[in-house]
């Protein structure tokens, strides 16, 4: 693939960028949330994307049943109503603790803005599934509906080496599939994990799925990079050994909780470096570029982000753009909402 980790010219991605939605009035979030009017002033969002702004946070906390290690990381939104029937909510949020336990986790609810229940049952997956693995913690849940089984496909890691997959017809209850991702496929990594999968047609290698994962490479200078592989299926994969986006391009030392998103009829991946910030890279249709075009989100100063916002993951609700995502330093991290301005 070929490289340019030089960020292109800011001022002329922003004169050219589009905010897209209106402010809504704030409502329906858990006793947590925070009124739009706290975020900072809109700045356009670069290729045109829209700006996001603090809404809330749609879990209430401090009433969770299941909450281990006090911290939660790593949301998937995916809507279900038009999906199946009979379900808990319209949306079903995924999410889970970081630190040891771990646990994959649900909450449904039938807006993105809020509020979300937590499902009675949680974790949905532990840490044990006998007799397929037993690990110190499983995490980062993402979930795709794959169209062609009309099924859910849970991808989630334990350890950090291993990536596993798990699939379900009602998104609740899943049955195990077994390893996709993993050290050993791809060279000169000791991490691979943070995976996402999105449906994405690369016709010249016969894929109609791809993945963006965090990987720790080896070769130096030893960093977190963002790589990415390819399926036909959903369940068995190829992966690039070359990093798909490299931190060196945005200022930073290490990058994780890529995701995929399209727009002006080319694909980029949004992620965060250890600063706290996230950033946008185009990698075009067939994964062959590395663009860096900067900032993409800036974490509130204050709570709940206090200078750290991750993992995000979008949705669209009655026409208005929502960014799920990761608030806080790690060791006391939220969920939070954003809507589009």
């Amino acid at each position: 693939m070929t490289s340019n980790p030089h960020p292109v010219d800011r001022r002329r991605l922003l004169r050219g960028a589009v905010l897209l939605g209106t402010a809504a009035a704030t409502g329906g979030l858990a006793a947590t949330g925070h009124a739009l009017g706290t975020a900072a002033p809109v700045q356009a969002g670069p290729a045109g994307f829209p700006t996001y702004r603090y809404l809330g946070q749609p879990l209430d906390f401090a009433a969770l049943r299941y909450n281990p290690t006090k911290e939660l990381i790593f949301p998937c939104v995916r809507g279900v109503y038009d999906r199946i029937s009979g379900g808990l909510g319209r949306y079903y949020l995924y999410y889970a603790p970081h630190d040891a336990p771990g646990g994959i986790c649900l909450a449904y609810g039938n807006s993105l803005a809020g509020p979300f229940t937590e499902y009675h049952a949680n974790p949905i997956i532990g840490r044990t599934w006998s007799p397929h693995y037993s690990v110190s913690h499983v995490s980062s849940p993402h979930v795709l509906w794959n169209t062609a089984t009309r099924q859910f496909y849970l991808y989630f890691h334990g350890e950090n080496n291993t990536t596993r997959l798990a699939i379900s017809g009602n998104g609740v209850t899943f049955t195990y599939h077994g390893v996709v991702l993993s050290t050993a496929m791809v060279p000169n990594t000791t991490e691979t994990s943070y995976a996402r999968v999105f449906e994405h047609s690369i016709p010249a290698l016969g894929s109609r799925y791809v993945m963006v994962f965090m990987a720790y490479h080896t070769v130096s200078p030893g960093l977190r990079k963002i790589f990415w592989g390819w399926s036909a299926d959903g369940r068995s994969w190829q992966f690039d050994p070359q990093p798909l986006v490299s931190p060196a391009g945005d200022g930073e030392t290490d990058l994780s909780g890529a995701h995929l998103l399209k727009r002006n009829g080319t694909s980029y991946v949004v992620y965060h470096g250890g600063s706290g910030r996230m950033y946008l890279t185009e990698v075009g249709n067939n994964f062959d570029r590395e663009v860096h075009l900067g900032v993409f989100h800036t974490p509130l100063t204050g709570a709940p982000d206090n200078r750290r916002s991750a993992a995000p993951a979008f949705g669209t609700d009655r026409g208005m753009e929502y960014m799920f995502y990761e608030a806080g330093q790690r060791g006391g991290t939220r969920i939070a909402v954003a809507r589009a301005v």
